[in-house]
Parts: structure tokens; C-alpha cells; sequence
């Protein structure tokens, strides 16, 4: 079975994938976390609630997998404490003993999977893999979000660079003689910047988009004194 992890070559990506389960029966801790190391996951086990939220404290996981009654500390306080430190942290429960009340508590916390016992091999792995997979696709999406966030931030203070020439005269000669300094205090890409600086029509029509006769005076000013 195919992890997630593993890319189309069929080699696994590094780092795996860090998994902190905590349950306190060691033959199911130890078989699970066997299972796990076999698909590639890298796996630390804590046998009580409260090892686990100190092995949580200390490290960075990537999923965490929780058995809802232990020892010591019940395994949602544990699963709700987690969360409250790394609340995008997608978490797994285990148990032997299902409820209703659990089960919607566990969804109003943000649990990704509730996994009823007994359970087999493929279906606990089937499951720690969709998690993790659900886990990636947020992450993509909020890169994307970065990356368009990005872009709109490039876009307005190109323009407000352009803006500024149309009104500052001591502004445009400085963008003239010394554009590193002149864009200093701007939010701005050094691809963003050198096209300012060269007046690269080019790339501000691409990027930024049609230009008012204002905004464009600069630039063609800097294309006429790049001609001399």
C-alpha cells in the first residue's frame, strides 16, 4: 500500500512524517507503531496522557494519534491541550470504547478521525494516510493563498511607487540617481524592484497591469534616459 508520502517514483520524501501516539496498551503501541514504521512514518509513543503532552511540549509532529482512555489524564483533555498549543495540528483518535458525546466533542475540538477498535492493519494506515493527505492539501492551499496574497501586495506598491513619481519630484529624482535606496521602505521583490528601476514596461504591464499616463511617465522617462 502506497503511502502518503511516497512520490510518484515511489520513494519517500524526507523528512517523514512525525507521528506521536499515545496509548497506554504496549502489544496495540507497539504493533501500530511497527505498522507505521513500515510505511515509511517516523513514530514516538508515550504509554500516559501526561508523557505524551510532555513528548508534545518538546517536539514537532506532524499527526497525533490518541487513545481516549488512559491512565492518568483522559484522552481528549490530552487531545484539547495539544490543540490549544498547535491548533492546526490534525489529530487521530483511537478507542475501544465509542460515544456519541465523544464523538461530537471530538469534532467540535477539530479531530480529523475517530477510529473505532478493533481495526485492521489497511484501515488504521488507510486512515493515518488520509489525514495526512487532508493535512497537505491545507498546506498547498495556503501557499497558494501566500502566493496571491504576494502578487496583490507586489501589484499596489508598484503603483504606489508610480503614484508617488507623478507627485514627489525629489521622489523621482532619487528613483533616478539611486533606486536601491529610493525603494527601500517598499514591499517589493527585487524582480519588482529592477523593473521599476529600468522602467521594464514588460514586466509591470504582466505583473501589475495597464498603467495610467501618470503612472507611466516614469518609466518612459527611464526607457528615454537608458536610450542616451
Amino acid at each position: 500500500m502506497e503511502s502518503i508520502h511516497e512520490n510518484m517514483g515511489g520513494e519517500f520524501t524526507f523528512p517523514p512524517p512525525h507521528v506521536l501516539l499515545v496509548e497506554d496498551e504496549i502489544n496495540v503501541a507497539k504493533g501500530l507503531e511497527m505498522t507505521m514504521n513500515e510505511h515509511g512514518y517516523d513514530v514516538d509513543l508515550a504509554a500516559t496522557g501526561q508523557a505524551g503532552l510532555d513528548a508534545f511540549w518538546s517536539g514537532r509532529f506532524d499527526l497525533l494519534i490518541a487513545d481516549l482512555r488512559l491512565p492518568d489524564i483522559d484522552g481528549m483533555e490530552v487531545i484539547e491541550r495539544a490543540k490549544q498549543k498547535q491548533p492546526e495540528i490534525p489529530v487521530m483518535i483511537i478507542t475501544g470504547y465509542p460515544s456519541i458525546s465523544s464523538a461530537i466533542k471530538a469534532m467540535k475540538i477539530g479531530v480529523s478521525e475517530y477510529l473505532q477498535k478493533p481495526f485492521t492493519e489497511d484501515e488504521f494506515i488507510a486512515a493515518v494516510d488520509d489525514v495526512l493527505k487532508d493535512k497537505q492539501k491545507v498546506s498547498e492551499e495556503n501557499v497558494i493563498l501566500e502566493t496571491e496574497n504576494e502578487k496583490l501586495i507586489q501589484k499596489r506598491e508598484v503603483i504606489r511607487v508610480l503614484n508617488r513619481t507623478s507627485e514627489d519630484e525629489i521622489f523621482w529624482r532619487e528613483l533616478m540617481e539611486i533606486p536601491h535606496e529610493a525603494l527601500e521602505n517598499y514591499h517589493l521583490s527585487s524582480k519588482a524592484k529592477a523593473a521599476i528601476a529600468s522602467g521594464d514596461l514588460k514586466w509591470i504591464n504582466e505583473h501589475v497591469g495597464e498603467l495610467t499616463q501618470k503612472q507611466l511617465m516614469f518609466v518612459h522617462k527611464r526607457l528615454e534616459r537608458e536610450a542616451w
